[in-house]
């Protein structure tokens, strides 16, 4: 298993937030930050561990897993982890989709769909916001610096 950096991103208001730092089969651009803690505790290190496999998860389904309610898994995922949980799953499935832009020839709408969102128009949105260009720029730059 191999790990990576957590990752740097900003929220609507400007305020930055790091996600967690786990093991990730997908590269993460940005400086590594630190956690807000030492060591979560191990529902929440369970959840890490489930989200990094690509699998798409949301915070019901995880929830369900629990047998928690979404509010308060959410809160003591917070608490644990310094950084909101749907913050960090969206995080995860667009670095995900980073990833499969950069090592795949899938479309974009089924890049889109395999990460769980059900428009690519939103799925696009979402992109630009977190890396400031679209999927498919990020695509052919990422192919220009393979060569």
């Amino acid at each position: 298993m191999r790990t990576s950096n957590p990752v740097s991103f900003s929220r609507r208001n400007g305020a930055s937030v790091t996600t967690p730092d786990v093991a990730s089969p997908i590269p993460t651009p940005g400086p590594p930050l630190p956690f807000t803690l030492e060591k979560p505790e191990a529902r929440v290190r369970k959840i890490l561990r489930m989200v990094e496999t690509g699998t798409t998860f949301t915070i019901r389904n995880l929830a369900l897993e629990f047998h928690l309610s979404p509010s308060y898994l959410q809160r003591l995922f917070k608490h644990q982890t310094g950084v909101s949980m749907g913050e960090w799953l969206n995080e995860q499935r667009l670095q995900r989709a980073a990833h499969l832009l950069a090592s795949t020839y899938m479309s974009v709408k089924e890049i889109a769909h395999a990460i769980g969102y059900e428009h690519a128009s939103s799925f696009i949105r979402a992109f630009e916001r977190r890396f400031a260009q679209s999927p498919s720029h990020y695509r052919k730059q990422s192919d220009s610096t393979k060569c």
